[in-house]
């Protein structure tokens, strides 16, 4: 099949990419490159696939580009691309959230509704929900408490309107908290583990009691390809890993995995940041067959690998 995915060069979009390709699939990327100071971490994600045969990376911005004819002999889309971080999302900075999280959305799904794609796979966020107090099904209202959370939820009501209304084959996928290498060097594993490796003290946002639904990025992936096989659209999954954990909890493992001296900076709780996530994946593993395989210690592990193997270069 020839597949788009946007967000390509970024940490899911780049995994997803290989993935593909690996499967035999061809393969048609589309980043904008935003960030130009993480242009060596996203250098580092494409090296790989930038060599197959199979692929083509155009660096352009979606809502730039004639996305009718870029869509009009593909299969498959996985809408990956946006702008991510929750702390980012307050105050003037929330326009270009409108811009590349919503505007951008509309308009791949306006070329989509008269094409003959087969599934498109939107990527959203368990920020739509904002806190939860216990397993968080999808049937629970979503009530964002961060711009990005609004945006993202924004994006999947776009995606259900244009299934109801033009029968574009859609499904969300809403991640939990997805770590492994390629992270972005502004999440907190990512931060946390070059802070030991660089003998710095780790940002410790409010008292460390936070909880995470954690998933590593190969099940992500996995849940990426079970959603574009699956027959059904109009649906919404939530997408977490093989286990959870509080933040105190990672630094401790942080120690662990590293063999290095784990200091911290405390730092005041930040606005949008809600207390709890936890996913409750029973609709996902019935009806997808999403089974998530890795243990937070060992996708530490291979994110640690990176960290040090993308900072000492």
């Amino acid at each position: 099949m020839k597949i788009l995915v946007t967000g390509a060069a970024g940490f899911i979009g780049s995994h997803l990419v290989e993935r593909l390709l690996a499967d035999g699939h061809q393969v048609i990327g589309v980043d904008m490159f935003t960030n130009t100071g993480w242009s060596r971490f996203k250098l580092y994600n494409i090296a790989q696939a930038q060599h197959h045969s199979n692929y083509t990376l155009l660096e352009q911005n979606l809502l730039e580009m004639d996305l009718a004819q870029l869509i009009s002999d593909t299969d498959v889309v996985f809408h990956q691309a946006a702008i991510a971080g929750v702390r980012k999302s307050w105050g003037s900075d929330f326009q270009d959230y409108v811009k590349l999280n919503i505007l951008a959305t509309q308009q791949l799904l306006e070329a989509c509704k008269n094409s003959s794609i087969r599934k498109f796979v939107y990527a959203s966020s368990s920020s739509v929900y904002g806190g939860t107090n216990g397993p968080t099904s999808e049937e629970k209202l979503p009530s964002p408490v961060s711009p990005y959370g609004v945006s993202k939820l924004a994006g999947e009501h776009l995606v259900q309107l244009y299934y109801a209304n033009y029968g574009v084959p859609a499904t969300s996928l809403r991640y939990f908290t997805v770590y492994g290498p390629r992270q972005r060097p502004d999440m907190a594993f990512h931060k946390f583990l070059k802070a030991v490796l660089q003998g710095e003290p780790i940002p410790l946002y409010g008292d460390g009691q936070q909880t995470r639904d954690f998933t590593y990025i190969q099940d992500a992936v996995e849940a990426n390809v079970l959603a574009m096989n699956f027959p059904e659209h109009g649906n919404v999954f939530n997408i977490g890993g093989k286990e959870r954990a509080s933040v105190l909890e990672v630094l401790e493992l942080v120690g662990e995995v590293t063999g290095l001296d784990v200091a911290v900076q405390h730092l005041p709780p930040q606005h949008g940041d809600p207390l709890h996530t936890w996913a409750d994946i029973t609709r996902a593993r019935e009806r997808l067959g999403y089974d998530p395989k890795v243990r937070l210690r060992d996708g530490l592990e291979k994110e640690w690998e990176y960290i040090r193997e993308i900072y000492t270069k």
